[in-house]
């Protein structure tokens, strides 16, 4: 996406509909807003120089050169390893009979960092 901050609002309405699909999968009651308020929390949890990494790669694009050089490199390989790893806490509390309104941040921060630096290894190594 072009415009900066707005490839932020894609992803996270991409990783909605995700949790939304997985939901509907396991035959768990979806609410938007829950699912929001979740991935903000699992998000949050990531370091905070990580974060700003994906922030600070969304703002390069207004860079001339620069930003049309480096941002189709490094956002997706964030974007893709945050939303990898919301699907994989998704499916390991849905299919252990957890619901939205039973999730806990807290007790899958771990997973949730683990599966992110696991995909983020990945994508380094090629």
């Amino acid at each position: 996406m072009p415009i900066p901050i707005l490839d932020v609002a894609t992803v996270a309405g991409v990783q909605v509909r995700m949790i939304s699909k997985l939901a509907k999968h396991y035959n768990i009651p979806f609410a938007k807003e829950k699912a929001g308020a979740v991935i903000g929390s699992l998000v949050s949890s990531i370091s905070a120089s990580t974060i700003s990494k994906g922030v600070v790669t969304s703002a390069v694009k207004t860079i001339p050169i620069l930003g049309a050089l480096t941002v189709p490199f490094l956002m997706p390989t964030f974007s893709g390893a945050v939303t990898y790893a919301l699907g994989m806490v998704f499916i390991q509390h849905f299919e252990a009979g957890g619901t939205l309104l039973d999730f806990d941040p807290e007790k899958t921060r771990a997973f949730f960092e683990e599966q992110f630096q696991k995909t983020i290894k990945q994508a380094k190594q090629g």
